[in-house]
Formats: structure tokens, C-alpha cells, sequence
């Protein structure tokens, strides 16, 4: 009933936000002598908030057309290479009559299935294109998917991820961000068990919730203090007529939303008084800083019952994958068994989402690998946006997975090690950080002991 719930009321404020729309396009009007007033900017400022505030975000686009590589600007076409149903394989690819031919690191980033587009990693994929063949994953919305289609399950998102590693070929470099951390993990296990030719070089983790128990976060709590029968009778509704995903069971995108919203609220309310503000005095630049952002916030999808729910039971409730009990078709998913594919985690000092410890978990798990093929590196400053979007994405945390990718690239195609392994210099490893302790930072990881400001919206 949730869901139809908010169908009708977004039905219900409809005529108010055209009502709006009109009144907000009269008073723009040149001839109006209103529209220089100061009632007259309040009252147009006031109506672009409540139609942001009230409309419905549609699916954004990527909208990455050029990329710079050497100081050539390279155009890049977003090209759909592989269909499934709940999810298509984007590659972008550079133009080599530009660019020349080139023999990238092929990078597969895995994006959340958490209810926002994969379009949230936007700037991960941006950062990544002038030196990396990049593919991204990019989910659908569970209520544009058939019925007749079937299910979509956890096993089902550990078989996508496999498919597409074995569809982009041998040494392919696998990017989790947040929430494929274990599903991707596992995939990694899954294909290290069969001896797959295609198993990645490389697996980064990036603020994923390999282990909750570690610095348990709101959201930890709130996945482990509820019951299962909790979770579908409260948070899972049926899509409702006209969507195409009529009576498909799903988690609602809007109430992940909400769940992310309520736990900044004073946060988004003063942004959106500064927006009011922010038109009001004409201050363009702060204004599209602000629509661009919840362009992207507010725009969310639907995931499918039966993934959410196998999702808090087997990661925030079991937490099977660290325990050894993960069991994918029938067998039992064994991490000590990855031994060809190279590990680097990826941390915030203050993600609120993912606590310290949480990723650099599967360290511990994957016994198998070289000691100088794993890497832990936490970033001082930033919380769960930062991680993977933002300044110090592009200018601290990128350019480490960078390297460490790179390192391993020429380790895997020169069939061994034939130079002096530099990463663990270059990157700054900070595993020896003691999670149950709060894991802070060491100061090196910035080149000095300073501390940082306050994250900015997306960090």
C-alpha cells in the first residue's frame, strides 16, 4: 500500500506544481513589472523550490562525450554492449583515431544496486576514462521490468557480475563501489573455485560492507535489529498499474530515499533554504551546484524483493561472507581460495554508511593472495560519497587505484613480477589501522599531518 501511497499523492500535488509552473512563468515574463521586485523574485524563487521539491526525477543521463589523454580532447561514445534483463554492460568508449591506439587497463566498474542509477558514479567513471577501457554496469528499475521476466536474487547479481568479467575478456579489473563489494567478492571466489581463465586481475573494494560487525554504522543497526518478516511487511510493495513491472514485488527506491534523507535531514533542509536564497539574489553558479546535485540524489529505482531482502540477510544479518557460510548455487563460497586476483580496499574516514574496518575485512579473508598484491588505504577527510566521487577522488583516491591497477597490469602480461614492486610505497598502505579502535588516519596519507574541513554535498 506504501507504493501506491505515494503514487497518489504524487497524483494529488500534480495540479499545484503546474499551477506553479504557470505562476513562476508569468511572473518570469519580461513585461511583468513584478518580476525586478523583491515580491516578485521571492515568489518565483519560491515556486522553482516547491516544483524541485515535488517532481518526479527521471533516470539521469551520463552525458561523458569527451575525455582528455595526453592533451588531446577525445570524444567517447556510451555504447550498450551486453543486454539482461535487469541489467546492461555500458562501455565508453575513446576514440582511437584520436586518441591512437591504445592498451588500456579494461576496467569493469560495478555500480550500486541500492536504488540510486549507476549515473551516481558519474565522476568515478570520468576520473578512470583517460587511462582505463571502462564498462559499468548499469541496473534497471525492478518496476520497469516484466513480471513474466522472473526474479533477480542474489545468486543472480554474483552469476551478472562473472558474465560480464568473462565477457570483457582476461585481465579485466574489477571497481566495487559500496554495496557490490560482496556480491563482487564473491563472484571473484566463485570464478577462483572453478580455476575460470577469466578471473579479474584485480579487485578493488570501495567502502563495502564486507563485515557490518566491524564499526557499526545507523544503518547496520537498523538492517540487524529488525526481523526479516519486518523488512517485507513494512518496506516491500507491489509496482503498481501502469508501470510495466505491474505487481512485481520490490524495495521502492522513494523509501530508500527517505532512509538516506532522514539521516541528514537538517542537511537537506538548509540546502534547499540556500537554494531559496541562492535564486532569489541570482546566484547562477550555486544554483546549478544544486540542481545538478539532486538531479542525480533524487533520482532513484526500484530493486527487486527478493535481492533486498537476501541482501540484509546474508550481509547485515548472517554476515555470511566473513563467517565462511555464504553458499552461491548450492556451494560454498571460499575467499582463501582467490589466489590470481590482486586485492585493494578502499575506505573514508567518515562514512557514516560503511563503517572503518568494514571493507578492509576481506584482507583478512582472501589468505590466499600475495602479501604484495594487497593494499588497504583509508581516506583521511571524506565520508561515503567521497569515496568514490568529488576532489579527493580525483586527486588522492583515484590516482592510488590507478597505480595499483597499472602495477598489476604488468605483472599479469608479463606472465610475473619483472620490476620492483613500488605499491605498497606509492599508496601509502594503512592496514595496519585497528578498525575496533576507530581506525584513524595516519597522516602521511596526504603528504602531511593536516586534518580537512567538513565534507561538501557528494563528498
Amino acid at each position: 500500500m506504501n507504493y501506491y501511497a505515494y503514487e497518489f499523492a504524487h497524483t494529488l500535488v500534480t495540479p499545484w506544481r503546474f499551477g506553479m509552473q504557470a505562476l513562476r512563468h508569468s511572473l518570469e515574463w519580461p513585461m511583468n513589472p513584478m518580476r525586478k521586485t523583491v515580491f516578485g523574485k521571492n515568489m518565483i524563487a519560491a515556486c522553482e523550490v516547491f516544483e524541485n521539491i515535488t517532481r518526479r526525477y527521471g533516470k539521469p543521463e551520463f552525458g561523458l562525450k569527451t575525455t582528455q589523454i595526453t592533451g588531446l580532447t577525445v570524444p567517447v561514445n556510451e555504447e550498450i554492449v551486453l543486454v539482461k534483463p535487469f541489467c546492461n554492460l555500458v562501455h565508453f568508449g575513446r576514440d582511437e583515431t584520436v586518441s591512437g591506439e591504445r592498451n588500456d587497463p579494461k576496467v569493469l566498474i560495478v555500480a550500486p544496486m541500492s536504488g540510486h542509477y549507476a549515473t551516481l558514479l558519474r565522476g568515478t567513471v570520468e576520473a578512470m576514462l583517460p587511462e582505463h577501457d571502462v564498462y559499468i554496469t548499469d541496473w534497471n528499475d525492478a518496476r520497469n521490468v516484466p513480471l513474466a521476466v522472473g526474479r533477480f536474487d542474489f545468486d543472480d547479481y554474483i552469476d551478472y557480475v562473472i558474465e560480464f568479467t568473462q565477457f570483457i575478456g582476461p585481465n579485466t579489473h574489477i571497481i566495487a563501489v559500496c554495496q557490490p563489494a560482496v556480491p563482487c567478492l564473491a563472484a571473484t571466489a566463485v570464478m577462483a573455485a572453478r580455476n575460470d581463465v577469466m578471473q579479474p586481475a584485480s579487485l578493488t573494494l570501495m567502502g563495502g560492507p564486507i563485515d557490518t560487525r566491524r564499526n557499526p554504522t545507523k544503518v547496520n543497526d537498523l538492517a540487524a535489529s529488525r526481523s526479516l518478516n519486518w523488512f517485507e511487511s513494512n518496506v516491500i510493495s507491489a509496482v503498481p498499474f501502469p508501470h510495466p513491472g505491474f505487481m512485481r514485488p520490490v524495495y521502492p527506491g522513494f523509501m530508500q530515499l527517505t532512509g538516506f534523507m532522514t539521516m541528514n535531514l537538517e542537511r537537506h533542509m538548509n540546502a534547499h533554504v540556500d537554494l531559496f536564497n541562492d535564486l532569489v539574489q541570482g546566484d547562477c553558479d550555486s544554483v546549478k551546484q544544486h540542481q545538478d546535485f539532486y538531479e542525480e540524489y533524487l533520482a532513484v529505482m526500484d530493486l527487486t524483493a527478493e535481492f533486498y531482502l537476501q541482501t540484509i540477510k546474508t550481509v547485515f544479518q548472517d554476515h555470511a561472507l566473513p563467517d565462511k557460510k555464504l553458499i552461491h548455487r548450492d556451494v560454498l563460497v571460499d575467499c582463501a581460495l582467490i589466489s590470481k586476483t590482486a586485492l585493494m580496499t578502499v575506505e573514508g574516514e567518515r562514512d557514516d554508511i560503511t563503517g572503518i574496518g568494514q571493507t578492509q575485512a576481506a584482507q583478512d579473508l582472501c589468505s590466499s593472495i600475495p602479501a604484495d598484491e594487497k593494499i588497504h588505504y583509508m581516506q583521511p577527510g571524506v565520508g561515503h560519497y567521497g569515496v568514490f566521487n568529488g576532489t579527493r577522488w580525483r586527486t588522492e583516491i583515484q590516482p592510488r587505484i590507478r597505480e595499483f591497477i597499472r602495477d598489476i597490469q604488468y605483472k599479469r602480461v608479463n606472465g610475473g613480477d619483472k620490476r620492483k614492486a613500488t605499491v605498497k610505497a606509492a599508496l601509502a598502505d594503512t592496514g595496519s589501522a585497528d578498525w575496533n579502535k576507530g581506525g584513524k588516519a595516519n597522516g602521511h596519507l596526504n603528504g602531511n599531518g593536516r586534518s580537512h574541513p567538513l565534507s561538501a554535498p557528494g563528498e
